[in-house]
């Protein structure tokens, strides 16, 4: 074995918080190694949240291009070619990854030995890796502190025959530059959406099978059946409360699943499969037990609310860490413990949280459900307007979709906002502002803003909130609203 390098910082993965902490650490004059295995600045930008949006975005122009009458455009046929969607997709992603090489060299010290270095690491002894590097050979590194932001990858099911039939996951399905003829996808969350919309927008017939009742399960009923009707009218063939339980045939050619639902089975026939199940932790055969780092059930590296692991001076950050599992997050992850490694006293208890799904209209969530607030107990107010209260969705013919909040039952603290529309995560946004600031809903309700924009929406959703509950023995119940 190769004797072992010293180095002050050890950045064990280069995603969204590693890459900020490799920068940060090096610019303050500590001798900092990032171990990387492929992608320069992790996944968002390679294969994930901004190569997916870009594609989406095609498929969006798409849809608008296939609606031209309705906005008083003439032309002739169009088609789709896959081959030219790809191509602007890697550009985006090319471009992106010649702005964090230009980060690295500005940042990284090569005088100081400072490297950025491609191989799959795996820990031999407390903070020690042995690197096995992509180009061939192998080096040993120590350093006095790790940070470790290994990511997730996608979780393929042990279903029979689903290996075999080697499927796609959202890393092949971005790289298409063929037209499916039959996509069949496996999963209804987050990915499994994203994808399926802008597929069938850019013209593959879809099958989108969710085992659970209903789609984005963690949304309240309402929201998820919204999702349905749009996905349906979209010419998705939707298929809840049913499971691949096995499958044959080869992903490209042809596959023939067994489906379970209910009591009974059946068979969907298709060329493709994309499978949206989930993620797993890139933690396992890289020695976490030889560093004295431990994990969880779920395979997630078990920390605090300061991101320490159990090993003394070693880090976690981001998806491997059980995060959730969002770039913005991992962000924030490495802002708490760096601001902590400085004297701050920051932690992942009570993190505020926003997402956005990006689908056509997009929908977004900050806070709790009304669902959520129901499971806990929680007596809570709530209002729900449909986005065409507001003129901006007139202006853009895009009046699909609504905007709900939930009001805490006795006070004006906003508990949480959901939006299914346009813009939605920018509306999203202008809540967040207000929740984090701790202002009650009354300044939303009150507050003037520019016409016609979809944030003067914001105004009738709050205008809209019911009288607080003043009976404090009605503490579990709820009051509800709705312009309709």
């Amino acid at each position: 074995m190769s004797a072992a390098e010293k180095y002050d910082v050890i950045i064990f993965g280069g995603g969204t918080a590693g890459k900020l902490m490799a920068w940060s650490m090096a610019g303050e004059g500590n001798r900092t190694a990032v171990v990387d295995r492929k992608y320069i600045g992790g996944a968002c930008p390679n294969v994930a949240c901004l190569p997916s949006k870009n594609v989406i975005h095609s498929a969006k122009v798409a849809s608008l291009v296939g609606r031209h009458r309705e906005f008083g455009i003439e032309t002739g046929p169009i088609s789709i070619d896959m081959a030219g969607v790809y191509t602007r997709k890697r550009e985006m992603v090319e471009g992106i990854i010649q702005v964090h090489l230009d980060k690295y060299h500005a940042s990284l010290n090569q005088d100081r030995g400072d490297e950025l270095i491609f191989g799959d690491g795996v820990f031999i002894a407390p903070r020690t890796l042995r690197v096995a590097l992509r180009d061939g050979g192998e080096r040993t590194l120590t350093a006095d502190r790790i940070f470790v932001d290994l990511g997730t990858h996608a979780t393929i099911p042990d279903t029979p025959g689903l290996r075999e039939s080697r499927p796609m996951t959202h890393i092949e399905a971005l790289d298409l530059q063929r037209r499916p003829e039959h996509l069949i996808v496996l999963g209804g969350g987050y990915v499994g959406l994203e994808l399926s919309q802008a597929l069938r927008r850019l013209g593959i017939r879809l099958t989108l099978i969710e085992r659970s009742a209903q789609l984005v399960s963690n949304e309240d009923a309402d929201v998820s059946q919204a999702v349905l009707q749009l996905f349906r009218d979209e010419g998705i063939d939707v298929l809840l409360g049913t499971q691949a339980i096995r499958v044959d045939g080869l992903s490209g050619a042809h596959v023939s699943l067994q489906l379970q639902s209910g009591g009974g089975t059946r068979t969907v026939e298709g060329t493709d499969i994309l499978v949206a199940l989930g993620r797993t932790p890139n933690t396992s055969g890289i020695g976490l037990d030889k560093a004295g780092i431990e994990v969880t059930e779920k395979g997630h590296i078990r920390v605090n609310d300061r991101l320490e692991t159990t090993a003394p001076n070693v880090w976690a950050m981001g998806e491997c860490a059980g995060s959730p599992y969002f770039t913005h997050v991992s962000e924030d992850d490495f802002n708490i413990i760096y601001k902590n490694l400085n004297g701050g006293n920051r932690s992942t208890r009570d993190r505020l949280v926003p997402y956005v799904v990006f689908i056509d209209p997009e929908l977004a969530r900050i806070g709790l459900s009304e669902s959520q607030a129901r499971e806990r107990s929680i007596a809570y107010r709530v209002a729900s307007v449909p986005v065409d209260t507001g003129w901006r969705p007139w202006t853009i013919s895009e009046k699909r979709g609504f905007m709900k909040t939930v009001i805490d039952a006795h006070s004006d603290r906003i508990l949480g906002f959901t939006a299914f529309g346009p813009e939605a995560g920018e509306l999203m946004g202008t809540v967040q502002i207000a929740m984090l600031a701790d202002q009650p809903y009354t300044i939303l309700r009150d507050t003037m803003f520019a016409h016609p924009t979809m944030t003067e929406g914001l105004k009738a959703l709050f205008m809209s909130v019911p009288q607080q509950l003043e009976n404090h023995a009605e503490r579990f119940q709820h009051a509800r609203t709705s312009a309709d």
